[in-house]
């Protein structure tokens, strides 16, 4: 857990262009329903059958959006007899999480704890980077 709060701390590993793909295919209700449930389930994934039925979207829709996740690398696939088990990529998503946030208040933590009281997100969800400026 503590190497990912300082890999989060550390946003020099995402780049622009990877950040542009991850938000293109979050942009479809669909792609973003698909993401959030393979969340929901990890690590095990889940095979393109059940996500399919879970979310009632046709086969053949389906196949269109996870093609859109691999690419942006949001998701990961394994064969697994004659199925493919589909995987959310977690640390990218921690990644971009910590993109987003890398810059947030600009060394004013008084600032960031506004937003932080604002925001209707737990506070355990939230890093870290603001209050660790304070010291």
């Amino acid at each position: 857990m503590l190497d990912i709060l300082q890999k989060m701390m550390n946003c020099q590993f995402m780049e622009i262009k990877c950040a542009t793909s991850i938000f293109e295919a979050l942009s479809s209700e669909s792609r973003l329903e698909v993401f959030r449930l393979l969340v929901k389930h990890a690590p095990d994934g889940l095979v393109a059958g059940e996500i399919a039925r879970q979310l009632d979207i046709p086969s053949t829709n389906l196949s269109f959006h996870l093609k859109a996740l691999l690419h942006s690398r949001l998701i990961n696939m394994e064969k697994e007899g004659r199925f493919w088990r589909y995987r959310a990529n977690i640390p990218l998503m921690l990644e971009t999480i910590a993109y987003l946030t890398a810059e947030c208040c600009s060394g004013k933590p008084e600032q960031c704890q506004a937003y932080r009281t604002e925001s209707s997100v737990a506070s355990e969800f939230l890093p870290t980077f603001c209050e660790d400026k304070k010291s």
